[in-house]
């Protein structure tokens, strides 16, 4: 009877252990910490690689070309990778992680800061009457492989620590607004990537969970492998990389998106989400989790090089946690000062992103609890993500008529319709 009752309970301990892998858990105020630096990386490096966006085309911004970083420079607060997702924040916090996709649709035709590329398209389709995700597919929007929801999806896995299905969910919501395709799948990226950064601090592991969020076979996935694969073959050479990048995602007309950017070398611009989606990788695999060399390198690759820094700054700064971050990007930061467009400041943000993550994390089935010093702690089952389906904008899926009901265009501004 001893040994019976000794296997049940080597049986039991086992599932417990088990049961206990299959979550992870985070104090709420470490979880806070960390979703504060994410923020704080994205102001970093929209700011520090402004003055170089798209000086410099099909060329590697030369070392001394790098602006010197000044703290003040932190103080981001008119920047569409910032001001953006902030609309897609304040959506969710009215009406919850279940909006309707025609509700965000209708805030976003509603917005008044001024846009370009694949988010001005999308917006105009929503004020001409164009219904989600009508007003993303390439039939309407013949920018929708472009960067825009890859540089403002931050906000996704900022609020959904270890939670990436979240990301994947969101980017169905706001990504097809304006993107389709790996137009969307470059946000679920980077989505995921900052959603595990919560976790992992090893950049190739947070890199193996973003993609583990996408398509496989999508054009985005086999850029992401191709990066990793090329960075194995020349550690410590990033430029190496960067002209094996340039070579197939920027001068080869079969893998450059035949939409917007198209494709042509030296001083010939491109926005396309995969390329500027490979710079973004560039810094997190060759940064060595410094905040300068990773913020720098994902710079110096060029094109749209404030966003691709903000995204890589973002994700390692997450990682490291806000009170950990170097003075130098904290010291000066105006934490009372409204983002242009918004109903944010800086700590207004951080509280709604909190008050969004806990429904982030009850969403996928996990809890708030006490531990033993009575702090909370977000407890997270470990689900393996689900993908959206494989869709690519060179054979896009048929759409119908894609229309807002009579009701539904009242409730866009007429001051804003064209």
């Amino acid at each position: 009877m001893l040994s019976l009752r000794c296997a049940v309970a080597v049986v039991c301990l086992t599932n417990a252990l088990a049961a206990a892998e299959d979550l992870r858990r985070i104090a709420v105020a470490d979880y806070v910490d960390k979703m504060k630096a994410g923020w704080v990386g994205q102001m970093v490096g929209v700011g520090w690689g402004f003055p170089t966006e798209f000086q410099y085309l099909g060329k590697v911004i030369p070392a001394n070309e790098v602006p010197v970083w000044r703290p003040e420079t932190v103080n981001q607060f008119n920047q569409d990778d910032l001001y953006v997702e902030m609309t897609f924040l304040r959506t969710l916090e009215q009406y919850g992680l279940d909006c309707p996709i025609r509700q965000a649709g209708i805030d976003f035709a509603n917005s008044r800061y001024q846009l370009w590329h694949a988010n001005e398209a999308g917006r105009n389709n929503l004020r001409r009457g164009i219904s989600p995700p009508g007003s993303g597919h390439p039939r309407y929007n013949e920018h929708a492989d472009d960067i825009d929801y890859q540089i403002e999806a931050d906000y996704s896995g900022l609020i959904a620590p270890g939670a990436p299905q979240v990301p994947i969910d969101l980017g169905e919501l706001f990504g097809r607004l304006m993107n389709y395709g790996d137009g969307v799948y470059g946000g679920q990226f980077v989505g995921a990537l900052y959603s595990e950064a919560f976790f992992e601090s090893d950049v190739r592991r947070i890199i193996d969970a973003g993609l583990r969020c996408l398509p496989p076979e999508s054009a985005y996935a086999v850029m992401v492998r191709d990066v990793v694969a090329w960075s194995d073959e020349h550690p410590g050479d990033w430029q190496a990389v960067w002209r094996l990048v340039e070579e197939k995602y920027h001068n080869n007309a079969e893998h450059s998106p035949p939409l917007c950017s198209g494709h042509g070398g030296e001083d010939h611009f491109s926005i396309d989400a995969k390329l500027n989606g490979a710079y973004i990788l560039l810094g997190l695999l060759y940064g060595d989790h410094d905040p300068d060399q990773t913020t720098v390198i994902a710079m110096r690759c060029g094109q749209d090089s404030d966003c691709n820094p903000s995204n890589a700054a973002g994700v390692l700064f997450t990682t490291i946690g806000y009170a950990q971050l170097p003075p130098r990007y904290t010291s000066a930061l105006e934490t009372d000062r409204r983002f242009s467009h918004t109903e944010y400041d800086f700590t207004a943000l951080t509280n709604v992103s909190l008050k969004l993550a806990r429904q982030a994390v009850e969403r996928v089935g996990g809890r708030v609890e006490r531990n033993t010093a009575g702090d909370e702690e977000f407890v997270i089952p470990v689900v393996s993500p689900r993908p959206s389906p494989l869709m690519a904008s060179r054979v896009p899926e048929p759409i119908g008529p894609s229309r807002f009901s009579e009701t539904e265009i009242k409730q866009i501004d007429p001051e804003v319709t064209p």
